[in-house]
């Protein structure tokens, strides 16, 4: 006899029919007369993560909101990620009624906002301002071309009617979907070092959990607590397996010994990613023999280009 209860599915079931632990972030938009918009949401989530050729998040919302309007209209946005400080929480949820218009809700907002960081470095790329008290942004363009998305308009406050996508743009007659393109990534000095220089438990920022509208009444969010940390199980590969794997990865660049052995300690599953680099690094380099003093070399190269991103 099973342990658990069957509860009923029914609308937004995330947070009616489960405690569904989500990021809290306010996303700001451009509105039509140019000034910024600001909206809470906690449908956002990572979406392309590798293997393409740009990065992207994912933002699913009702397609009447202001957001959503403002991105069909122009494309941009911005991903602001706040701290879980209770008076920030609250003026988070202050945004969140449906309905408002930006003109009566931005003059009585207390967040501080400034200049997007793309937009200073090109006068002529639009963007909204940014949270001055965010912990971290995501500058964004919304990836209209995708699943044919690029007809739908902004201007329909209403409903839209079929047909609908299946994954970008109105996806259905009041709801949205934005594959929306990594352009940066902003982090406060604080934060950013702790990624470049190893991060410790004490570093990681008070970002807030919530858990939904979910009584009629509250929104329901946790503050951060002490971090903890649990040891990977490392696993190593041995020599004969990495070799077999590098000795069929290209027919004329090589590896010796000393250079397999650096990475016997990368999953499997990441293995062929991690030889191929290396191939084309070698490539490019007029290498043949892989060497360990190459690999040095070729980690220093990825973390140079890490630090700048």
């Amino acid at each position: 006899m099973s342990s658990f209860e069957n509860l009923r599915i029914v609308d937004n079931f995330y947070q009616t029919s489960l405690f569904f632990p989500m990021p809290t972030v306010i996303i700001s938009t451009l509105c039509e007369d140019g000034r910024t918009n600001l909206g809470p949401y906690s449908l956002v989530q990572p979406y392309y993560v590798a293997g393409k050729d740009y990065y992207a998040m994912l933002l699913c919302c009702r397609n009447s909101s202001n957001t959503a309007q403002n991105i069909l209209r122009n494309g941009k946005c911005a991903l602001n990620f706040i701290h879980d400080d209770p008076k920030m929480f609250k003026e988070a949820v202050k945004l969140s009624w449906p309905g408002d218009k930006p003109s009566e809700k931005m003059p009585k907002c207390n967040f501080k906002l400034e200049t997007s960081m793309i937009e200073e470095e090109n006068a002529e790329d639009k963007r909204p301002m940014v949270m001055t008290d965010a912990i971290q942004v995501i500058e964004c363009t919304w990836m209209r071309e995708l699943d044919g998305a690029d007809k739908d308009l902004a201007g329909e406050l209403n409903g839209y009617e079929p047909p609908y996508h299946d994954f970008n743009g109105i996806t259905s007659k009041f709801g949205a979907h934005f594959i929306l393109r990594v352009d940066k990534i902003l982090m406060k000095k604080k934060y950013s070092d702790a990624i470049i220089n190893g991060v410790r438990a004490k570093d990681f920022p008070a970002l807030p959990v919530d858990y939904g509208y979910r009584d009629s009444k509250n929104f329901w969010f946790h503050r951060k607590t002490r971090m903890r940390a649990e040891l990977l199980q490392m696993r190593q590969a041995s020599l004969e397996s990495v070799r077999y794997a590098a000795d069929r990865a290209d027919d004329k660049i090589k590896f010796t010994d000393d250079a397999l052995m650096t990475i016997l300690g990368v999953p499997r599953v990441f293995l062929s990613v991690v030889l191929k680099g290396c191939i084309e690094w070698a490539r490019e380099n007029n290498v043949e023999l892989i060497t360990a003093e190459h690999m040095k070399i070729i980690n220093d190269k990825r973390a140079k280009e890490k630090n700048k991103k």
